[in-house]
């Protein structure tokens, strides 16, 4: 079983909802987690009404910081996954220790303003793109592969539609 830390700054919005992709799909097979550099608090409320609508109970979400997972009683970590968008110009937290790291950047839903159901269309879209990911990285079989065959392979999944 791997363990996978997503990451982003604030982890509010991405990193929660790949967080919840990669348990729900990926049971069985991988433990996720996620963090931020900077967390907001809580996640957002966009974040926490997509996890409802695809069922999955949003109480069991948190933002909280990635020193939690560098204390000596975090789990160790297998994979590190920032999610941030560098084309946006945002910062990618850089996790230490984690002997094999991926890129999926994606432009930040938690920036979309307007109604709700204009703010729901983003993290709709950005569930999507994030599920296209956690798909693909489950089809492969991660568990024998290569420390360096994995490091392409996520950095080709970080590379497909909606990459920012």
């Amino acid at each position: 079983m791997k363990t996978i830390l997503v990451l982003c700054t604030g982890n509010s919005a991405r990193s929660v909802l790949a967080e919840a992709i990669l348990n729900q799909l990926g049971a069985g097979r991988i433990i996720a987690y996620s963090a931020g550099s900077e967390p907001k608090g809580v996640p957002h409320p966009g974040a926490l009404r997509r996890l409802a609508v695809k069922g999955i109970d949003p109480s069991a979400f948190r933002s909280k910081s990635w020193d939690e997972f560098a204390a000596p009683s975090a789990p160790a970590i297998d994979i590190a996954i920032t999610v941030c968008g560098n084309a946006a110009g945002e910062a990618c937290p850089l996790f230490i220790g984690a002997p094999i790291r991926g890129h999926w950047g994606l432009p930040d839903p938690a920036d979309v303003t307007g109604s709700d159901a204009e703010i729901d269309g983003a993290f709709d879209e950005t569930w999507r793109l994030l599920e296209l990911r956690v798909r693909a990285l489950l089809a492969l079989p991660f568990d024998t592969m290569e420390p360096a065959e994995l490091r392409a392979a996520l950095a080709a999944i970080g590379r497909m539609e909606g990459a920012a």
